[in-house]
C-alpha cells in the first residue's frame, strides 16, 4: 500500500477546483479599480457588495458601537429625568448629543439605518445561499479528477479484486458511513458534512430572527411598577402604575393584557445566627388573581425568580418594606385621618423612612384650617433608647418603633406640582414646639400616641404594622424568540466550526498487467488532520475487503511494481 500528497498546479487545476467547491458562499470581486458600469450594474454592484459577508460584519460591528451609548447615556425612554438632569449639568454635551440623537439612540435615524441596512444583508446573503444549498442537497457529489495524487490524502494498492467488486465493497462501506455516495464511471464519489453549511445558514438566519425579536420587543415592550399593600390590589390599567414605559407602537388601549391580583400575605424570613444573620431565606408573596374582566379568581404564590405569567405579562417580586397605620385626631378628638403609610427601605435591616401627610379635613385649636405633616423614621428592630441611633438591627419585626417630627402650615399639594408622596416639603411649614421653643420629636411603640401642643391634636401609632411589596409587571414580546434565536446561533456557529465538510473518491481499475489498482483520495473544505485520519480507516476497511495483491518477483530486465503517480511521494 502506498500513500502519497502533491501540490495543486497542473494541467487539470480546472477539474480540481470543481471537485473542491464545498462551500455556499459568494465569491466576492476583489479587483482593486471598479468596472464602467450604468445604472443597472452600478445597483447590481451595491447590491453584491451589501450582502457580502465583509459589510454584514462592518455592519455588525457599528451596530454593537451604537449600542455604547445607548448603555452609558441616560436614555429618553428609559429614564427622562436623568436626561434632564444630564443636560442640566452638561451644558455643552447636551445640545451636541440631542442633535446626535444619543438620548434616544435605539430610535434615532443613524441606528435604524444601521439596523435595517444589516437585516437586508444579512437576507440579501442567506437566500442565495440557501437555494444553492438546496441545489447541492438534491444533486449528487462530483466526480473523482482525473489524478487523484493531487489531493492532500491520497492512497493506493493493488489487489487481486476485481474493479467491480471493489467499486461496490467501497460503495457499501461509504454509504454505512453516512456518506453520501454514488457510482461514477470508473469510481465512487462520496460527501460528507452537509451539517456544516447548515450550521452556517442557522447561524445567519438565528441573527435575523434575534434582530426581529428585539425589533419587535423595543416597540410592543411594557414595563411598570406598583407598590402595594397587604390587603390592596392591582388592576392592570394605566392609571394604577406608579411608573410606566412603554415601546413606540404600543397601544395602553388595547395593548394592555385584563387581569388584576390582589396581595393577600407577604412572608419573609431571614437567617438568625451567624455570619450571615439578617440574609433572607424566603420572600413570598401570596396574591389572589383573575383574568379577564370576569375571570374565575385563583390563588399563587410569587416569589423571587418566579415571576406570576398572565397572557405574556410577567409580575415579578421586585422589593418589600413596611407600612405603618397611624390615626390623626385634632384638638377635639374627631379623627381627621387614618392611613397606611408605606415606609422606604434606607439600608439592609429596613431601616425606613417616610411621610405621613394630612392634607384636608384639620383645623388647629383657633379652628383655621391646617395642614400637618410628619416626617417618619421605621426600624423593625430597635437596639433601645440610649443604644444608638434610629438604625435596624434586624429585618424582622422584633422591636418596631415610629420616630415623628411633627410640623404644620402648607404642604404646598396645592401648587399643581409633582410632589414625592415619600419625602415631606417643609417650604412652608413650621415645627410644633414644646415649651421650651424645642422642636416636638418623639419616639412610639405600636399602641402609643404622641401629643401636639397647645391642643393641636394628636398621632397615634397603632399596632397594625403591615408589610407592602413592589412588583414589577412587565411584556417583552420578543423574548422568547430571541433565546430561541441565541440558542440556534450557538449551535449553528458549533456546527459551522467543528464539522468538516469533506469529499473522498474509490477509484478501482485493471491495471496493464491485469491486476486491479485501487486509490483513494479526500479533500476537505480546510485544512485538517482529522481527513489523512479518516481516509486512512476506510482504506483499512476496504482493504479487508480487497487485500493487497503478492508483489510479483523482481527481474533484471523488467519490474512489475506499480508506479507511483508523477511528482509523488510513495511510502
Amino acid at each position: 500500500m502506498s500513500k502519497t500528497n502533491a501540490g495543486p498546479e497542473g494541467p487539470d487545476s480546472t477539474d480540481l477546483e470543481a471537485a473542491s467547491q464545498l462551500s455556499t458562499a459568494p465569491t466576492e470581486d476583489r479587483s482593486p479599480t471598479l468596472p464602467k458600469l450604468g445604472v443597472i450594474g452600478w445597483v447590481r454592484w451595491f447590491w453584491r457588495q451589501l450582502t457580502s459577508m465583509r459589510v454584514a460584519l462592518i455592519l455588525l460591528f457599528l451596530l454593537s458601537l451604537g449600542a455604547i451609548p445607548g448603555s452609558l447615556i441616560p436614555q429618553q425612554g428609559t429614564d427622562p429625568l436623568k436626561v434632564t438632569d444630564f443636560q442640566k449639568a452638561h451644558t455643552t454635551l447636551g445640545p451636541l448629543y440631542e442633535k446626535l440623537g444619543l438620548f434616544h439612540v435605539y430610535s434615532s435615524v443613524w441606528f435604524s439605518a444601521i439596523y435595517i441596512l444589516l437585516f437586508v444583508s444579512l437576507i440579501g446573503c442567506i437566500v442565495p445561499r440557501t437555494w444553492q444549498f438546496v441545489g447541492q442537497l438534491r444533486g449528487r457529489p462530483p466526480a473523482a479528477p482525473k489524478r487523484l495524487t493531487r489531493l492532500p490524502a491520497y492512497a493506493t494498492w493493488r489487489t487481486e479484486a476485481d474493479p467491480e467488486q471493489v467499486r461496490t465493497a467501497a460503495l457499501a462501506l461509504l454509504k454505512k458511513r453516512r456518506f453520501r455516495a454514488h457510482l461514477a464511471g470508473d469510481a465512487v464519489a462520496a460527501e460528507k458534512g452537509y451539517l456544516r453549511e447548515v450550521g452556517n445558514l442557522a447561524f445567519h438566519i438565528a441573527l435575523i430572527v434575534m434582530l426581529v425579536a428585539f425589533a419587535w420587543g423595543q416597540l410592543f415592550k411594557f414595563e411598570g411598577g406598583k407598590l402595594i399593600v397587604e390587603g390592596d390590589g392591582f388592576a392592570n390599567t394605566l392609571t394604577q402604575y406608579d411608573d410606566f414605559k412603554s415601546g413606540s407602537l404600543f397601544d395602553s388601549d388595547d395593548d394592555l393584557s385584563p387581569f388584576s391580583f390582589t396581595l393577600d400575605k407577604f412572608t419573609a424570613t431571614y437567617e438568625r445566627t451567624g455570619p450571615e444573620k439578617g440574609t433572607p431565606r424566603v420572600f413570598r408573596a401570596d396574591v389572589s388573581y383573575s383574568e379577564g374582566a370576569d375571570g374565575k379568581e385563583k390563588k399563587t404564590s410569587i416569589q423571587s425568580n418566579h415571576p406570576l405569567d398572565i397572557d405574556g405579562t410577567k409580575i415579578f417580586l421586585n422589593g418589600h418594606g413596611y407600612a405603618v397605620n397611624v390615626t390623626v385626631r385634632d384638638g377635639k378628638g374627631k379623627v381627621v385621618s387614618q392611613q397606611t403609610v408605606p415606609m422606604l427601605p434606607v439600608d439592609s435591616n429596613i431601616t425606613s423612612q417616610g411621610a405621613v401627610k394630612v392634607m384636608d379635613g384639620y383645623r388647629n385649636a383657633k379652628g383655621e384650617k391646617e395642614q400637618l405633616g410628619f416626617s417618619a423614621w421605621f426600624v423593625p428592630t430597635f437596639a433601645g433608647a440610649g443604644q444608638g441611633t434610629m438604625f435596624s438591627q434586624f429585618p424582622g419585626l422584633d422591636f418596631p418603633v415610629l420616630a415623628l417630627n411633627a410640623t404644620h402650615g402648607d404642604l404646598g399639594v396645592n401648587a399643581g406640582l409633582p410632589q414625592n408622596v415619600y419625602q415631606l416639603d417643609t417650604t412652608h411649614m413650621k415645627a410644633f414646639k414644646d415649651s421650651k421653643g424645642k422642636a416636638i420629636k418623639q419616639r412610639l411603640l405600636p399602641g402609643e400616641t404622641m401629643k401636639l401642643p397647645n391642643g393641636a391634636g394628636s398621632i397615634t401609632f397603632d399596632k397594625d404594622i403591615k408589610e407592602w411589596v413592589t412588583f414589577q409587571i412587565s411584556h417583552q414580546p420578543g423574548d422568547t424568540w430571541a433565546l430561541a434565536g441565541a440558542v440556534a446561533a450557538i449551535f449553528g456557529l458549533a456546527g459551522s466550526l467543528f464539522i468538516q465538510r469533506r469529499r473522498v473518491w474509490v477509484r478501482a481499475v485493471e491495471g496493464p498487467d491485469g491486476v486491479t489498482v485501487v486509490e483513494m483520495a479526500g479533500l476537505g473544505r480546510s485544512e485538517s488532520a482529522k481527513l489523512p485520519e479518516e481516509l486512512g480507516d476506510l482504506v483499512g476497511l476496504l482493504h479487508t475487503e480487497a487485500p493487497s495483491a503478492p508483489e510479483p518477483p523482481q527481474s533484471s530486465e523488467t519490474s512489475t511494481a506499480v508506479p507511483a503517480a508523477e511528482g509523488a511521494e510513495t511510502k
